[in-house]
């Protein structure tokens, strides 16, 4: 008698598949149905939450569904994260990821989560830059000269970030190690807050968004040095990098992307991918992201994949060089 189980199962596995085509279609063509939400892992002010309410706004019109903006500040990101990547695989929860949850994911060891495994990138949404920006009172007027003072002061320096593990505290790091300095690192909720300190003199300088920085810049309450990224930023174009100001090679740029849980079905990760191309590449977009001192950025999801592998890869080594421990 012939054996006809070998043959039964796959051809059964490839039977089902193949009926639930349609039934996935239909899900990716029917998506959404009820409101959407997109967490943010700052406090609200900051690009972070600027950039994902443009978002949330763009996506609402283009697919007929409310999206709504919620934040979910602490850890670097990281409550943010485990909140999505524990919700419902089902398109209806998602988070704008930024450069700090890859940061955490090299920094911690136990975290609930593995970004890698648990989330399901969706599209990059734009890249950015921060400033060193001092306060005032501090005696430079450029960045040769804090490193001089801080060189006279070694330890005497506060520098403000907004986290253990953020974006902005490896910017920080990273200057440490190049300007070879002692600079003391103060943690904060949020780059409003980072940014506010700056301005009152509570700490004496930090690495803050350029949207945060502008007004303050304009209203004399702070002296920026130089930009974080690789060129000079649009709206700060008289403002050096930090490359052009005697650490050739700093480069340490922001970046905003969403993604979604894991397990997402791929008919609707590639319906957000490319509503969110459509919506971010307008002229529209390009000059409110402009405003925030941001440059619109997509890509396919796999693109996006695989940048947030080499990102975590790059970081772990930062960390490790700067001693960074997390809280």
């Amino acid at each position: 008698m012939p054996r006809l189980g070998r043959g039964i199962f796959p051809l059964f596995a490839a039977i089902v598949a193949c009926a639930n085509l349609p039934i996935l279609d239909s899900l990716a063509q029917s998506y959404p149905v009820k409101p959407i939400r997109i967490l943010v892992g700052m406090v609200a002010g900051g690009a972070t939450d600027a950039a994902a309410r443009l978002v949330a706004q763009k996506l609402s019109e283009h697919l007929g569904q409310p999206v709504v903006v919620e934040n979910r500040p602490g850890s670097g990101t990281a409550i943010a994260i485990e909140k999505v990547a524990t919700s419902p695989a089902d398109g209806y929860t998602l988070m704008m990821l930024t450069a700090s949850g890859t940061i955490q994911s090299a920094l911690r060891a136990k975290l609930p989560y593995d970004l890698e495994r648990d989330l399901a990138p969706v599209s990059m949404v734009a890249i950015g830059m921060s400033t060193l920006s001092v306060h005032p009172s501090v005696p430079a007027r450029n960045v040769k000269e804090l490193i001089v003072l801080a060189r006279s002061q070694p330890g005497k320096l506060h520098y403000g970030s907004t986290g253990v593990g953020g974006a902005s505290h490896l910017m920080g790091e990273l200057f440490k190690l190049m300007a070879m300095v002692n600079i003391v690192h103060v943690p904060y909720k949020g780059s409003a807050q980072s940014a506010i300190a700056t301005a009152t003199g509570e700490i004496d300088m930090g690495f803050l968004d350029v949207t945060a920085t502008v007004p303050l810049l304009n209203a004399g309450k702070l002296r920026a040095l130089a930009v974080t990224g690789a060129k000079r930023a649009s709206l700060l174009p008289s403002v050096p990098t930090l490359d052009e100001s005697g650490l050739p090679g700093y480069d340490r740029s922001t970046w905003f992307g969403v993604a979604a849980p894991a397990g997402v079905p791929k008919e609707i990760i590639a319906r957000l991918n490319a509503v969110i191309g459509k919506a971010v590449n307008t002229k529209e977009m390009k000059e409110s992201l402009n405003r925030l001192g941001l440059e619109q950025q997509t890509n396919t999801a796999e693109h996006f994949v695989a940048f947030i592998h080499r990102q975590i890869a790059m970081n772990a080594k930062l960390i490790k060089l700067a001693g960074v421990k997390a809280q």
